[in-house]
């Protein structure tokens, strides 16, 4: 699978792709730990199809020490045993938040979400699922495929 369109062919797209990577950099010095983002980052990753995000955030969340059977039950996670209640009641909030609807998220998410987590980790959850939902959008979009990705390339990407 070739992409259709390299984001960085467009001056536009490339300023918007560098201020959008420089955003993400924020949420990296909040006190959600790296493992949980890059488990909500590849759920959402999952749900909206895009190889290059799963590809992305999958090698990332390995490089910050999260286990071969975890990733592989981060699409199944209601279904399996290996994550904590904070952990779900994050990639819960992920999933509705992907998967927006008229209810929006659930009273029963956000309580959950608020029994495991500060205000700002809150804060940083919520910003979070919305950047990758935007992230994987675009990758969708321009056919942008897995495979390719190397560890800290989002990190070069804001520089």
């Amino acid at each position: 699978m070739e992409p259709r369109f390299h984001l960085f062919d467009s001056p536009t797209a490339t300023k918007v792709v560098k201020r959008f990577a420089t955003t993400s950099l924020a949420l990296e010095e909040s006190t959600l730990p790296t493992s949980l983002r890059e488990l909500v980052q590849l759920r959402v990753g999952q749900l909206n199809g895009c190889g290059f995000c799963v590809d992305a955030h999958a090698k990332e969340a390995a490089a910050a020490g999260e286990t071969a059977v975890r990733l592989s039950l981060v699409a199944t996670w209601r279904h399996s045993t290996v994550f904590t209640e904070g952990e779900r009641a994050a990639l819960a909030l992920a999933e509705e938040g992907t998967r927006l609807d008229e209810r929006g998220v659930s009273d029963e998410t956000w309580a959950a979400v608020r029994k495991h987590y500060d205000d700002d980790q809150i804060g940083a959850l919520v910003c979070l699922i919305a950047l990758i939902n935007a992230a994987t959008r675009m990758n969708v979009i321009v056919h942008n495929p897995g495979g390719s990705y190397e560890l800290g390339m989002f990190a070069r990407a804001a520089g």
